[in-house]
């Protein structure tokens, strides 16, 4: 699985690529951002995928944590690299759907990026302890949500 997504990235990368002479691709390091903090899953997933990259193109690939601003900062800095595909970007839903509707960027991720790979699907679970007494979502609303009391909501963005 490592190969095929490595692989992937890597014809997308290459195939985006546009050279104005006979120079050969890659001449120098290859840099992914990861637009939150180090030991996220964008950044565990740019890891795994850096490695194959790195045997396949024969140079070194970097990842550079960028984060900050929701991975608004990150992401904002792949769309001012050069598109010579040095500096490439892995992003998720938060990065490239919500904040794009909820924030003036100073980019568009529709004309700024070009997809390469779907590296990821990733569910997302409701977990607690063994003993919580919740079984199902409507044990755990009724237990977080009394007919009389408002729910609070929280979002953790880096």
């Amino acid at each position: 699985m490592r190969k095929w997504i490595a692989a992937a990235t890597l014809a997308g990368v290459v195939a985006g690529v546009a050279t104005a002479d006979a120079q050969t691709y890659p001449s120098r390091p290859v840099t992914i951002i990861a637009p939150f903090p180090a030991g996220g899953p964008l950044d565990s997933i740019a890891r795994v995928i850096a490695e194959p990259m790195r045997e396949a193109l024969g140079q070194p690939v970097v990842i550079e944590n960028v984060a900050g601003a929701g991975g608004n900062l990150g992401t904002g800095r792949v769309a001012r690299a050069e598109p010579d595909g040095y500096t490439i970007g892995i992003g998720q839903w938060s990065t490239h759907v919500v904040n794009p509707v909820t924030y003036t960027l100073p980019y568009n991720v529709q004309t700024d990026f070009e997809p390469i790979a779907l590296l990821t699907i990733t569910p997302q679970l409701i977990i607690a302890r063994k003993d919580f007494p919740a079984n199902n979502v409507k044990d755990l609303t009724r237990i977080i949500h009394p007919i009389d009391s408002p729910v609070a909501q929280t979002c953790v963005l880096a």
